[in-house]
């Protein structure tokens, strides 16, 4: 073949790839023009050219390059139970059920055991690879997401994490139409469809016997205080948060900070240790400086950064210290 013969093949090539490309990336901005360039754009290059521990841009799970989160970061602690990881030391065990107060709890084993007759007993989100790149939303319920128009952003995310009962009927053009895991505790419980994923975190014994209660006979209608006696929920897709985990986001994270996580923290530990990429919504307060939830109208009603059990100004300013170290990307909201 001659030389000009041979160049024109390539030359035709070459812009056969540059206008098939173009198409591509038009055609899918088009479709949603919120998803941001370097997050979606390029996802087909990160598969090709990533040299980490996932097909992100960056990896969460690569500790090396900063001192403080590889301080912190323990990727072997799993942050879901199951019965191999159940056995809590002594010293685990007498925390957690001082968290509230629990004085005559039942035999911890015996109610473990009766819990994964009811639930699944399965390892999951433990499949980090070259391969994978899963994207995360964690949602949080603040006041700052009315008017910001996350929505369709938070919606392309492969896990969407909300918690307790923040709604999404109504706000959706804010915080989105998907969920995949809403965290919760006994006293925050509301039904789920069939497709969310019910992620319990228990502070008592008394509350891994609320949960099978719950999903079984409807028994237990008072913890210390009342609680719904059913819920409706996948009994497959229930999974139930690690006191052992809890624990190490206490003690590693806040550094003993408040009496306990908020959920809200939690639900961001959860994302930092089984996702490669997490963008947080819904944390902090809004421009005005008001604490308070994205479904109230009257901006002081429901304030929630004293509590007097967590430690709001810490957990804000860790979060925000994994936000200005690239573990994660944060959005304000209004």
């Amino acid at each position: 073949m001659s030389l000009p013969k041979r160049r024109k093949i390539r030359t035709f090539a070459l812009l056969f790839c540059v206008i098939t490309f173009t198409t591509f990336l038009f055609s899918y901005t088009f479709r949603d023009p919120s998803v941001y360039f370097f997050k979606h754009a390029f996802r087909l290059s990160d598969n090709f050219f990533s040299k980490g521990l996932c097909a992100c841009q960056q990896c969460m799970t690569e500790v090396e390059d900063d001192p403080w989160f590889a301080e912190r970061f323990n990727q072997s602690n799993h942050p879901l139970m199951t019965r191999e990881n159940s056995v809590l030391s002594d010293e685990t065990f007498k925390w957690w059920q001082w968290l509230q107060s629990e004085r005559q709890p039942a035999n911890f084993s015996d109610v473990v055991e009766e819990l994964f007759q009811v639930i699944p007993d399965e390892v999951l989100y433990m499949d980090a690879s070259p391969k994978r790149c899963r994207t995360c939303a964690v949602v949080g319920n603040s006041g700052n997401l009315k008017g910001a128009q996350y929505g369709s952003l938070i919606d392309h995310c492969d896990f969407i994490i909300r918690m307790n009962q923040g709604p999404t009927s109504g706000f959706e053009e804010d915080v989105g139409t998907r969920t995949t895991h809403r965290v919760m505790y006994p006293e925050s419980a509301i039904d789920l469809d069939n497709t969310t994923s019910l992620v319990l975190i228990p502070f008592k014994t008394l509350d891994l016997q609320w949960i099978i209660s719950a999903l079984t006979t409807g028994t237990i209608k008072h913890t210390y205080t009342a609680v719904v006696s059913r819920i409706k929920a996948n009994k497959d897709k229930v999974l139930i948060y690690s006191p052992t985990f809890l624990k190490y986001v206490y003690e590693s994270w806040l550094e003993g900070h408040g009496r306990y996580p908020s959920t809200g923290f939690l639900s961001l530990m959860l994302a930092v240790h089984i996702c490669d990429e997490v963008s947080v919504f819904g944390f902090g307060a809004d421009q005005y400086g008001n604490w308070h939830h994205y479904w109230e109208e009257n901006q002081l009603a429901g304030a929630f950064r004293h509590t007097g059990v967590h430690d709001g100004d810490h957990e804000y300013n860790v979060t925000l210290l994994l936000a200005d170290k690239h573990k994660i990307q944060m959005f304000r909201g209004r």
